[in-house]
């Protein structure tokens, strides 16, 4: 029993209860602690730093990214690098405010590096979800299950200007995705089956506002 405890200790595990992230107590204009700024393909840098909503699910602060670069294969990430997860539960609220070429939002899950994790984004201007692999910095969608195997997601309205809710449950290969409590779609993939880090995505010139970031599933805590 005591070399179990202190493997546990060591690995530092946590039980499965839902911790969320919210960014009231963080300094605007600057990238909250525990955070880190990726980007999968070339483009202008991302960037991502605190502003003030008032409108927000816990306000008064969001992490937003503000860089409107076009270029459209560019996705800027915000890389949680406090614990590794391999089964559980992600959702954000999020606001797409602007993008002529995108206004996406997206959730990423078992991520070892910029080019190689799991993505469901939601869309403003395609008014579209869709979850993707991304593997060796090439963006694959994953059908939904019942659908043809070329399906591109489901179509959905997503209003711009507002607060959504997106979610992504994974256990092993199966995947379901919700928005604002709504159930889409259910998929399936076995490319990234270890534990990775989480964190958020978006896309090209998107300028996206998130907040109230709930992580559950057993995770091992980062020191």
């Amino acid at each position: 029993m005591r070399v179990v405890l202190l493997l546990l200790t060591a690995l530092q595990i946590r039980a499965a209860q839902a911790d969320v992230i919210r960014f009231e107590q963080a300094v605007p204009g600057k990238l909250p602690a525990g955070w880190s700024v990726a980007m999968t393909h070339a483009g202008a840098p991302p960037r991502w730093e605190i502003v003030r909503d008032q409108s927000a699910p816990s306000p008064r602060n969001v992490l937003a990214q503000l860089s409107q670069d076009r270029t459209a294969g560019r996705f800027p990430l915000a890389v949680w690098d406090g614990a590794l997860l391999l089964d559980g539960e992600l959702s954000v609220a999020f606001k797409a405010v602007t993008g002529s070429i995108d206004q996406a939002a997206g959730i990423v899950w078992r991520y070892r590096d910029p080019n190689n994790y799991y993505i469901v984004r939601a869309n403003a201007l395609e008014s579209n979800v869709v979850l993707y692999k991304v593997e060796n910095g090439i963006r694959t969608s994953i059908a939904p299950k019942g659908l043809p195997s070329r399906s591109y997601g489901v179509k959905h309205q997503i209003p711009s200007g507002r607060w959504n809710i997106l979610k992504v449950a994974f256990n092993g290969a199966t995947f379901t995705v919700f928005l604002n409590g709504e159930r889409l779609f259910e998929a399936e993939d076995t490319t990234f089956q270890t534990p990775g880090k989480i964190g958020l995505w978006t896309k090209a010139d998107s300028v996206t506002y998130f907040d109230e970031f709930t992580i559950s599933g057993q995770r091992r805590l980062m020191e």
